[in-house]
């Protein structure tokens, strides 16, 4: 019954209320965006949702678009600034995606939306992770966020899809802000998912 009818209603309530009263955050974190890293301040990217329908997933940039005197990109690392980690260490580059669950295309608690370019590659069970919307935090994230193996992080979202509850995802929101206060599970390190990322940031996707 939850899931049904009151899961939507109060992504809503949570997402318009974040962004009222996280406005001046997202407008001080947009402006210093702009000013160290450049343009664009979004950082758009397609995203699996609900049903494997392809949604636009809206986050600060965390890198800059620096280049050599050739033209190629630096590498990772060097464009990844201090402020860019802060950004990601502190979810502070996760903000906009408010705007992804008031739309609709997100929920405040759900698997993490991956990359378009997994989907030919999960079995059938792993696909039920887009039975439900895809969350700003999910099970996985507060149960180890990206120091899971991929495995164990797919079949944490399979758990969770298979048994939503309003207190489950009480418990996942209040364990999140608990976590990204003390900035506890973080993995700085570029993996395949921050490369993409990375180069679709360069390109102004």
């Amino acid at each position: 019954m939850y899931k049904k009818y009151f899961k939507r209603p109060l992504d809503i309530i949570c997402s318009l209320l974040a962004l009222i009263i996280l406005s001046p955050v997202l407008l001080v974190t947009a402006i210093l965006v702009r000013i160290k890293l450049g343009s664009p301040v979004i950082f758009k990217q397609q995203r699996p949702g609900l049903n494997e329908k392809i949604f636009t997933l809206y986050k600060f940039r965390s890198m800059t678009d620096k280049r050599d005197e050739e033209g190629n990109l630096l590498p990772d690392e060097q464009r990844l600034t201090k402020f860019g980690k802060l950004l990601r260490s502190t979810s502070l580059d996760e903000l906009p995606e408010l705007w992804n669950i008031l739309k609709g295309d997100m929920s405040v608690v759900g698997p993490r939306p991956l990359l378009v370019e997994y989907l030919p590659y999960y079995t059938k069970e792993e696909r039920k992770r887009h039975d439900v919307k895809p969350g700003l935090t999910g099970l996985a994230q507060v149960n180890g966020r990206n120091n899971l193996p991929w495995d164990v992080r797919l079949e944490t979202d399979i758990g969770y899809c298979s048994n939503i509850s309003l207190f489950k995802d009480i418990f996942i929101i209040l364990k999140t802000l608990v976590k990204v206060f003390r900035k506890s599970d973080i993995t700085l390190r570029e993996s395949r998912l921050d490369t993409e990322r990375a180069q679709a940031e360069s390109l102004g996707e």
